[in-house]
């Protein structure tokens, strides 16, 4: 005969919010630039996890309900295959990543933009420690949804995780999803967030930053207009900016990027649908 702390917990999960459905979690993909599924096992309450990096302990996005809790965990796109780990109030919980092999693509850009000028580069040297800050962000609270509608129609001018050669030297591969448009074309956002930075960088021109909750964010980036400011709060489809080719670009369209756990992510595995 259950007891009374299984069906209290079978209660709460009847109740839990649609967050608490796996359907409406991004799609597993335990790979590098992908999304692991870790089962925590029930609880009363919502258990905190966190993940040990090199630059130290990153907590994650924890979903379900009282009788089956789930850390959704982002993998980098330079993670080895292999058994990995989180840490769960002091338990350790392993999960393995699989090897995935990404797309390689060729592009020729002005050679200022590869082989940078000490200027150019010590500039990029203050944007990347600025965006270090933005991307740590941790906002207590996990979003009601998970699932996101992308920010602007259009093909997928380039994929998540090409290996880019520009100008024949190889680079990081590219860590959003390139989505081609018509400048001036209105960006939306992909989820309800709130703007936590705005500016105009080297390589990614006019960007922006929301944040959803718990370590889940997006960018958008290569705007030729940003319509918000730090601290406004959005709702999903509510206009941010336009599309543009400022930055590094070859052309008008928006690079869009989430990030997990203060990693980059494959968008597509967000994408409602």
């Amino acid at each position: 005969m259950p007891n009374r702390r299984h069906l209290l917990m079978t209660a709460a999960s009847l109740l839990a919010p649609p967050l608490a459905r796996a359907a409406s979690w991004p799609r597993a993909a335990a790979v590098p630039g992908g999304v692991a599924r870790v089962a925590l096992g029930p609880a009363a309450e919502r258990p905190r996890a966190s993940r040990a990096t090199p630059e130290g302990t990153v907590p994650l996005l924890v979903v379900g309900n009282p009788g089956g809790w789930t850390a959704l965990v982002g993998i980098a796109l330079a993670a080895a295959p292999g058994e990995q780990a989180i840490e769960v109030e002091g338990r350790r919980i392993p999960f393995r990543v699989s090897a995935w092999r990404y797309a390689e693509q060729r592009l020729r850009v002005a050679p200022g933009q590869v082989d940078l000028s000490p200027e150019d580069q010590a500039r990029h040297e203050r944007e990347r420690a600025h965006l270090a800050t933005v991307m740590a962000a941790f906002s207590e609270g996990p979003p009601q949804r998970l699932l996101m509608q992308p920010p602007v129609p259009g093909p997928r001018s380039s994929s998540f995780g090409l290996r880019r050669i520009f100008n024949g030297q190889p680079r990081s591969p590219h860590s959003g999803m390139d989505i081609a448009a018509a400048a001036g074309t209105p960006v939306r956002a992909a989820l309800d967030g709130r703007v936590i930075d705005v500016g105009e960088y080297f390589f990614a021109g006019g960007s922006v930053w929301l944040d959803h909750g718990e370590g889940l964010l997006t960018m958008y980036g290569h705007l030729s207009a940003m319509d918000v400011k730090p601290g406004d709060t959005l709702r999903a489809g509510e206009r941010l900016g336009a599309v543009g080719m400022t930055g590094r670009a070859t052309g008008p369209h928006l690079h869009w990027g989430v990030m997990l756990n203060r990693v980059m992510v494959n968008p597509a595995l967000f994408i409602e649908g």
